[in-house]
């Protein structure tokens, strides 16, 4: 619970190592156990959450698609979130980073939006593709001269495809009209789309995000290829912690999907066709496949009938396939390491159940007791106290919390300091979770420092968008979310000990280290 929320408040150093580090891994939120102890939600509080609650409206039409809305007259504004709940895990062997490249197309529009001539463009776009595949063709048969020949005739098509391309079209559509916050994100587990809009303008949204999955054309699908190419050689192969991350979940998997990056693999990238684009959009962009979340100055009834007329238009489709996939239990701690001209990187991470384990919440109180801020355990003493690194934190749910995942934990070493130095350092802090119980003033301050930070992220139209569909699809439930203070509450000492007795053994654990190398 409250990954995402807390990571969002770490430091900017932090941010910039992770955010490019995990790369569309941002969107790993908050989620809540199913068994807690009775309440101890402060009664100041209370009172809100159960306004709100009062205020949140849910239906699913019969197509199978999940709407939750929430009334907030304070502004004339709305947040629309739109989650699929499809990701990286869900990718098929061979074609890694079809959901991310699916979730760039998403934004180019359809047969009436971001083209000027589609019949013309149709074809055009079929041409492209054909030739692409005789160039792969080609190349594969080491035919020089023809690859030469049909590239030149494949840049000549392409031109003359971008021509009838209104660049953006749907973006400037969304900001004419007042739209604000445009993006979308990927992890292992999902895929996210969300923008704000003037509360006049619901309608206006329900018109464009329908259409956007109902009728969507994969224009610019080879110049996205490369766009994507360049971000992997940026994120992953031209970065050292990318690099390191890529190899130790190699590693620390070796069946599951978590092994794999969201972003795929070069050689899949390169190698993906429009066809599996549309392939897998058509497999799982399915109406009950997707949870949309409206928060905002809205009449719950007049979103119920647009829904109707708008998403009413999918026709239902049968569900998704799940996947499978068990990894088997770590007997013995494994171990990565790259060279790389950068300053040394450790990192260190333990399997740990899945989100829906009855003691995830303690979980994310050794999260924030040990990364979340100044006073955490790893900063004061690897950084502030050892000197030992600059940088020194952890988090839950890596790469992904829908399945058995990892608490992570990782540090970038100080000048004149050594990896043996951190690995020393870091399980001294882990020791101590297993055999010191941790007082009732430490951990009063964890639970003070989550509550609030939970109750920031619900301060907004666009947070609690966020919130309520992942609640509701990674716990069953978006009234979960408002059981989060309980749960927080709820976890002792003794369970600290005990999770972390567990978790936190030597055949449990992956270990990546980064040696630089000039």
């Amino acid at each position: 619970m409250l990954r995402q929320v807390i990571r969002q408040s770490r430091s900017l150093i932090s941010l910039i190592i992770f955010v490019s580090l995990l790369l569309f891994n941002w969107s790993n939120y908050p989620v809540v156990p199913v068994a807690y102890a009775q309440s101890e939600t402060p009664q100041s509080i209370q009172p809100y959450l159960d306004r709100v609650i009062e205020r949140v409206t849910e239906f699913t039409l019969d197509n199978g698609m999940k709407f939750i809305v929430l009334e907030n007259h304070e502004a004339p504004v709305v947040s629309f979130y739109t989650h699929a709940d499809v990701g990286g895990a869900n990718e098929p062997v061979g074609k890694t980073g079809v959901a991310h490249f699916l979730e760039h197309l998403a934004f180019k529009g359809t047969t009436d939006i971001g083209t000027t001539n589609y019949p013309q463009e149709q074809k055009l776009l079929e041409q492209l593709d054909q030739l692409s595949a005789q160039i792969k063709a080609a190349q594969k048969a080491n035919k020089t001269e023809q690859v030469a020949k049909l590239q030149q005739e494949f840049g000549q098509i392409q031109a003359q495809a971008q021509q009838l391309v209104k660049q953006n079209e749907f973006g400037r559509i969304v900001e004419k009209e007042g739209g604000v916050g445009l993006n979308a994100a990927t992890s292992a587990d999902a895929t996210m789309y969300f923008y704000s809009f003037p509360s006049n303008k619901v309608e206006l949204w329900m018109s464009l995000e329908s259409e956007r999955f109902l009728d969507p054309v994969f224009r610019e699908f080879y110049k996205e290829q490369q766009v994507i190419l360049e971000e992997r050689r940026l994120r992953t192969e031209n970065s050292p912690v990318g690099r390191l991350v890529e190899a130790f979940l190699d590693a620390a998997y070796t069946e599951h999907p978590y092994k794999r990056p969201v972003i795929g693999y070069d050689e899949d990238i390169r190698n993906l066709s429009r066809s599996d684009v549309q392939q897998f959009f058509d497999t799982y962009y399915v109406p009950n496949n997707l949870t949309i979340a409206i928060v905002g100055d809205v009449d719950p009834q007049e979103i119920q009938k647009l829904a109707k007329i708008y998403f009413g238009r999918y026709p239902a489709k049968p569900k998704p396939p799940q996947v499978t996939a068990v990894e088997p239990k770590q007997t013995e701690t494994r171990n990565v390491t790259i060279e790389f001209p950068s300053q040394p990187w450790y990192i260190e991470g333990y399997h740990r159940p899945a989100l829906n384990a009855p003691n995830n919440a303690v979980y994310d109180v050794i999260a924030s007791l040990m990364s979340d801020g100044l006073t955490s355990r790893l900063y004061k003493s690897l950084v502030e106290e050892q000197k030992v690194a600059l940088v020194a934190q952890g988090f839950n749910g890596f790469p992904g919390d829908k399945y058995p995942n990892l608490v992570l934990f990782y540090a970038m070493t100080a000048p004149n300091a050594s990896l043996e130095q951190v690995q020393t350092a870091l399980q001294a802090e882990i020791e101590r979770l297993k055999t010191e119980p941790v007082s009732e003033k430490e951990l009063k301050r964890v639970k003070t420092n989550l509550r609030a930070t939970l109750l920031r992220a619900l301060n907004s139209n666009s947070g609690m968008a966020r919130l309520l569909t992942e609640y509701e699809v990674k716990t069953g439930s978006w009234r979960n979310l408002f059981e989060q203070l309980d749960q927080i509450a709820a976890v002792t000492p003794e369970d600290i000990q005990q999770v972390a007795q567990q978790t936190f053994t030597p055949e449990n654990r992956t270990i990546g280290r980064i040696i630089n190398k000039q």
